[in-house]
Formats: structure tokens, C-alpha cells, sequence
């Protein structure tokens, strides 16, 4: 098994490096977000090919991976092309395309780090899959595993799917979105993004307790990134700033697990 998480992180690498060059050519490495799901798919693929017999579970955490991070990487993507650099990284590089370094600092302090981070957060669908060789069947632990999943999924395309209607209506302008699932959480992206991630660990620990040990950092890490770091945090403080009435509407709203707002 080591053998093969060496040639996922071999994939893992050039994938990034080619994509490195691609954004060096385009001036813009805004489609990185695109690239975390689309990225996990590839490994779970890679994962799933190195196995002579893939059993049915090894076959579901493949589904499951790959339904999220194509949803997940198309709609990122039609969002960048849609809206062009992502001022982040604009920002984050802007000295370096001054300077002329564009290219090593694109892959010092995007592309590096996201290979590496993607290689963790996705390792309950690389170690999942990878014991799931024959007869490893599905059980209950897997199918509340899958529940979860679903969750997330439900949440998160609902939840993005009621944020693109929401900026696409001229009227809402300046306004903050608060109803629907956003109504019960301020996050429900998020946190469907979680629920997906630790339904796949559920899966895949139904390999055994090493599994589950082995993978735990991936779901931990991710929920952390969302919560903790550069997720519910940087996005919350922008609109903290731009947005007229988003410290009430922070005072009524759950900040991640969906919860009836306060009064």
C-alpha cells in the first residue's frame, strides 16, 4: 500500500507541475480552486487503477469521490471563467509578477502547497479504496457513511445552487443572502464539503481501525481549513467590510452546523 500512495503522490506532483506551467502561460492561477476537486478524483482514480481486484466498497468510495469533486471542479470552474483572476491570488502574487518570478512563486505558494494538501485531505478515498480489494463487502458502517455523504452533497449543491441565483438577481445587490439553507447556517457549502469528506472516512474505516487511524488527518484537516482557516474566516471577514448588516445577520445565524436562527 505504500508502494501505491508513492505513485499517487508521483501523480499527485506532475499533475500539479503541468498545471503550474498552464497558469504561468494564462498569467492566472485562479483555477486551483477547480483543481482541489478535480485533483481528488484523480487520485481516488489512480487509487482504484493500481488494484488487480477492486471490491464493491473500493467501487463506492470511488463514486462517491468522484461525483463530489466533478460537481465540485465544474462549478468552481464556470465561476472562474465566468469572473476572470480571483483578487486573492492576484494579491498574493502581484509582487512576483512585478518582479518577474511569477512562475517559481506560483509554485512555491500555490501549487506546491495544494499538491501536498490535497494529497492529505483526500487520503479516507486514496486508503479507502486501496484496501477495498475482494470481498470486501459494503456494511452498515459504509452505508452511514454514505448517508452523510449524501448530506453534504445535498447541502452543498443546494446551498451553491441558491448563492449563484441569489448574486445573479440585480436586486439583491449590496444584500445579504439569509434564507434558505443559508438561512440556517452561514456556511451550508461548507458544510456539506465536511459531511462529504467524513462520510467517505466512515466508508473507508470499515476497512479497519488502521484505516481509519491512517485517514483520520484528511476529514480533521479539512474541517479545520473550513472552520479555522482560510475558509469561514478570510470569506467572513471580506464581507464583515462590504457588506451592509452581515454582523446581524452573524449575531442570528449558525456559523456552520445548520441551526434555527436566533431572534
Amino acid at each position: 500500500m505504500l508502494e501505491m500512495l508513492t505513485i499517487n503522490l508521483a501523480v499527485d506532483a506532475v499533475m500539479m507541475v503541468l498545471l503550474c506551467a498552464i497558469a504561468v502561460r494564462i498569467d492566472d492561477v485562479s483555477f486551483i480552486d477547480a483543481v482541489w476537486g478535480f485533483g481528488m478524483v484523480v487520485l481516488a482514480a489512480a487509487s482504484w487503477l493500481q488494484l488487480a481486484d477492486p471490491g464493491p466498497r473500493a467501487g463506492l468510495i470511488l463514486a462517491m469521490t468522484a461525483i463530489w469533486g466533478l460537481r465540485l471542479a465544474l462549478h468552481l470552474y464556470t465561476r472562474w471563467r465566468a469572473h476572470g483572476e480571483d483578487p486573492r491570488y492576484a494579491r498574493m502574487l502581484g509582487k512576483a509578477r512585478e518582479q518577474g518570478r511569477y512562475g517559481s512563486a506560483a509554485f512555491k505558494v500555490v501549487f506546491g502547497p495544494q499538491a501536498l494538501l490535497l494529497f492529505i485531505t483526500s487520503l479516507p478515498a486514496q486508503l479507502g479504496i486501496l484496501a477495498g480489494t475482494q470481498p470486501a463487502p459494503i456494511g452498515t458502517l459504509a452505508w452511514a457513511g454514505f448517508v452523510l455523504w449524501l448530506t453534504g452533497m445535498v447541502f452543498e449543491t443546494l446551498g451553491d445552487a441558491q448563492l449563484k441565483a441569489f448574486r445573479a438577481d440585480p436586486a439583491s445587490k449590496g444584500k445579504v443572502l439569509d434564507s434558505g439553507l443559508w438561512r440556517y447556517t452561514r456556511h451550508p457549502n461548507y458544510f456539506g464539503d465536511a459531511c462529504v469528506w467524513w462520510g467517505i472516512w466512515l466508508v473507508a474505516s470499515e476497512s479497519g481501525s488502521g484505516i481509519a487511524l491512517a485517514s483520520l488527518i484528511g476529514p480533521l484537516f479539512l474541517t479545520f481549513t473550513l472552520t479555522r482557516w482560510s475558509g469561514k474566516p478570510l470569506l467572513e471577514k471580506g464581507l464583515n467590510k462590504n457588506r451592509p448588516g452581515y454582523a446581524d445577520y452573524v449575531r442570528r445565524t449558525s456559523g456552520f452546523v445548520p441551526w434555527p436562527p436566533r431572534s
